[in-house]
């Protein structure tokens, strides 16, 4: 998930390859054109008000409400724990709760460290780490009945997975600790208490251990999605400026029958059959298909001694991996397990051979996103979708499957961010555009702010999703969902 730093920098990327779809679940997709003339009239979209208070905060198809809760940019939100809300709302998921109400457990993207500064009740991790989780008992309209601190002493939460025996998998997108060099905020680790780099987990309506899953490896983290027919847990590595890869963890037990994810797996990394490190963060082929192997992991777990740089750190699991012959990707966000497939998106994969960030071999895309499909039982990877421009698809990051099948993406480009949707016609569309502006001076726009933790109630009925900024803010969506196909 992208910061303002690295939104500065994301500001350059240039225009995307033209696009490609699949088969599979998505079998029949044709690619809309960057420039396909005016669509149908679910793409259109208008201010709706927010039923929390009236003011115009999205835009919306006809028909639908929303309303906002937790926002950072006003009042101080204090929490049942007596916790003031941390900002930065990230991946998200919506458990189901008692009474028909839903447990939202929500990542806090808090990078930075201070002695004593973890935020929240009982013992953190870390505690010098901002970040964590909070978790909420909501109805589905947006009424907040509880909150508080189910995880902290955590860095960098960014985004994660629902598992399907009622939990959260929150990850950590870095690798600080005090073994390491500072990040890209120059930030000192030295008041750090524990290395980081981790994926932990958080029990829908309950506190997380704060035990990290050390053998599911140590690094930049974004997503998780689950697979219950096999028992396996993949994860996406956001290596900023790095290549980054795609990873499987094979737990030492079953989640489904122990009810929760061990620690003393195994974790591999994608790599592309007949193709040592294959370089899928340029534009690919349409319908481009690739049989998969597994490369093994030796060493997920490091320690540093002496001090390595951060640059050094980000990649030391990742090299071990490609060293192996494992692909190179594009910045992987999102992901999310349908139907036997496990879709992911590469957010600035897609770009031309030869374009901003050098010539193919450099694992660093300069597209507008690819989002990529992982066919668990025929371990074949596919490229489902590679956007033809920013207006189409730009910087797609977290994303979710409505009980319908069709993705949700969020955008995180430096312009207006969208939700879109990805439907089984192969139809790219518009669900929502962020039209929020601050409270206290509504002249300030907050349009480029981002996009997160999209996700459905079980029902569908609802739509739940964040816009990440320090002020974050929380929106439950709901309405005619199978008129615009979602």
């Amino acid at each position: 998930m992208g910061s303002m730093d690295r939104r500065t920098f994301l500001k350059g990327a240039g225009a995307a390859a033209g696009g490609a779809l699949l088969g599979g679940p998505f079998a029949g997709f044709v690619a809309r054109q960057a420039h396909a003339g005016p669509g149908p009239s679910f793409r259109d979209l208008g201010p709706v008000e927010d039923l929390r208070d009236g003011r115009v905060r999205l835009w919306l198809p006809d028909g639908f409400s929303y309303q906002s809760f937790h926002d950072n940019d006003g009042p101080e939100v204090v929490l049942d724990d007596g916790t003031s809300l941390p900002g930065r709302h990230d991946g998200m998921a919506a458990l189901p709760g008692p009474n028909g109400d839903v447990w939202l457990v929500r990542n806090h993207e808090v990078n930075g460290n201070a002695p004593g500064g973890a935020f929240g009740p009982g013992t953190p991790y870390d505690g010098a780490a901002l970040g964590g989780t909070t978790t909420t008992l909501v109805s589905p309209l947006g009424e907040v009945r509880e909150s508080y601190t189910s995880l902290n002493g955590t860095q960098m939460n960014c985004s994660g997975g629902p598992m399907p025996w009622g939990a959260w998998i929150t990850c950590e997108e870095t690798v600080n600790g005090p073994d390491v060099g500072p990040d890209f905020t120059g930030t000192s680790n030295e008041d750090l208490e524990q290395p980081h780099g981790f994926v932990f987990e958080v029990p829908a309506g309950g506190q997380s251990d704060r035990q990290p899953i050390r053998q599911a490896g140590r690094f930049a983290h974004e997503a998780v999605a689950f697979d219950p027919v096999d028992g396996i847990l993949y994860l996406t590595e956001d290596n900023f400026g790095f290549p980054s890869g795609f990873f499987r963890y094979l737990p030492p037990s079953d989640p489904m029958e122990t009810g929760r994810l061990d620690d003393g797996g195994r974790l591999q990394m994608l790599a592309v059959v007949g193709r040592p490190n294959a370089d899928l963060a340029r534009a690919q082929p349409r319908r481009a298909t690739f049989d998969v192997d597994w490369v093994d992991i030796d060493d997920p777990d490091p320690e540093f001694d002496p001090v390595v740089s951060n640059n050094d750190a980000i990649v030391y699991v990742g090299n071990q991996g490609r060293a192996g012959g494992a692909a190179w990707f594009s910045r992987l966000e999102g992901c999310v397990y349908d139907d036997n497939v496990v879709y992911f998106c590469s957010t600035q994969g897609g770009g031309e051979p030869e374009g901003q960030f050098g010539p193919v071999g450099d694992g660093f895309g300069n597209g507008r996103g690819q989002v990529w499909a992982y066919h668990t039982r025929g371990q074949t990877l596919q490229l489902v979708y590679e956007s033809t421009g920013e207006e189409v698809l730009d910087f797609p990051d977290n994303v979710t499957t409505s009980p319908r099948g069709t993705l949700v993406l969020c955008e995180d480009g430096p312009a207006d961010n969208h939700l879109r949707g990805l439907n089984r016609g192969g139809q790219i569309f518009d669900i929502a555009v962020n039209r929020l502006r601050r409270n206290d001076d509504p002249t300030v726009t907050r349009f480029g702010e981002e996009f997160a933790g999209t996700t459905f109630t079980a029902d569908g009925h609802t739509l739940f999703v964040n816009i990440q900024a320090s002020d974050g803010i929380t929106f439950a969506i709901w309405g005619p969902w199978e008129r615009i196909r979602v």
